[in-house]
């Protein structure tokens, strides 16, 4: 439980001290640096929700496909 609660902590510094890092010396301002991580994120969750989509139909129709291949029940 020690192990996990060391990792987790050390994840969440070095992802706050890499946020901290990002903000004071990126080369835009701060107003076009918030624009484009929300344009950003909204790329990224149209992408995963085309690919859930996708995915999706791959897995309904190999549902259908093993349902009518599967023996009635008697």
């Amino acid at each position: 439980m020690r192990k996990i609660l060391s990792l987790g902590l050390g994840l969440g510094l070095g992802a706050g001290l890499g946020v901290l890092l990002v903000t004071l010396f990126a080369p835009t301002s701060g107003e076009q640096l918030v624009a484009n991580l929300k344009a950003g994120w909204k790329e990224t969750m149209a992408a995963a929700r085309v690919a859930a989509a996708e995915r999706r139909k791959e897995l309904e129709a190999e549902l259908a496909a093993k349902r009518l291949s599967a023996p009635s029940p008697k």
